[in-house]
């Protein structure tokens, strides 16, 4: 198979798929007796990408593999082909959110005494049902609290390949650093269109905008502390206390007894490695 073959099979792919593939999985397209192995799928990748520069969309990889995108820069005009409200969120769901994305795996006793105040059942319920975060075992303590971890779909969602990619909490002094960082300007609200609009059979796909203000009913009533990121960022130097620790077999549910229903199941394990 010529290479300039090789390239136009994994561009029809991607654009035809609708969603991340991996190396392997663009591998299984192939026959075996003529299955080109990973490295020559990356170089064809790599082609690919360069032939997307001056357009308007581009091929990025993510933690589910690699997709086609909107630019980023495109964003406030692509953004007004949908006219459902935006999206908010509070800065008290942000501020478990990120506490969970650095901390990981962190239960929601410890979420509250870095926060300083309860955390919302709604923010644990908003989180399961975008399917940024998941219940990865029970703290082996009185209780067995759950342990909460980031998903695929959490990385996919903010453009990210590995949770390494996350802006190293020294250098946030603030909620508002991260909000740049991840992409959020205050006030917090999710644009209509992520950054980097997935392409869905050559249609730039609409995120999911259900309802217009998560996790806000309950949340309205909570006075955080003023920089709970910065709490968390001077608990690093202690030892950490997931070493003491016991992982169960990943469940799909978070305890009755810590957010009060069964959350819905989210995508696949996460880890800082």
């Amino acid at each position: 198979m010529s290479e300039i073959g090789l390239v136009q099979i994994v561009e029809g792919a991607l654009l035809a798929a609708g969603k991340s593939l991996t190396v392997a999985q663009l591998a299984e397209l192939f026959e075996e007796h003529e299955r080109p192995d990973s490295g020559a799928i990356r170089e064809a990748l790599q082609e690919v990408a360069t032939r997307c520069e001056g357009r308007g969309f581009e091929l990025q990889e993510v933690a589910s593999g690699f997709r086609f995108q909107v630019r980023q820069s495109l964003s406030p005009w692509v953004a007004r082909l949908w006219h459902e409200r935006p999206q908010k969120y509070s800065r008290a769901l942000l501020e478990t959110l990120a506490l969970i994305a650095y901390r990981q795996p962190i239960t929601r006793g410890e979420i509250e005494e870095i926060r300083g105040v309860a955390v919302s059942s709604n923010i644990i319920k908003t989180l399961h049902e975008r399917e940024w975060v998941r219940v990865v075992g029970h703290r082996d303590v009185p209780g067995r609290p759950a342990m909460y971890a980031t998903t695929r779909s959490f990385l996919d969602y903010f453009n990210l390949k590995t949770l390494d990619q996350l802006p190293a909490l020294a250098e946030l002094r603030d909620l508002e650093t991260l909000n740049a960082e991840l992409g959020f300007a205050e006030p917090v609200a999710e644009p209509a269109a992520p950054a980097g609009l997935t392409l869905v059979g050559g249609t730039a796909h609409q995120p999911d905008t259900a309802g217009t203000e998560a996790g806000e009913s309950q949340e309205s009533a909570e006075t955080p502390t003023a920089d709970p990121l910065a709490a968390s960022a001077a608990d690093e130097a202690e030892p950490a206390a997931e070493a003491d620790a016991a992982v169960d077999t990943p469940v799909a549910a978070a305890d009755a007894e810590e957010d009060g229903g069964a959350p819905q199941p989210a995508a696949g394990p996460e880890s800082r490695n």
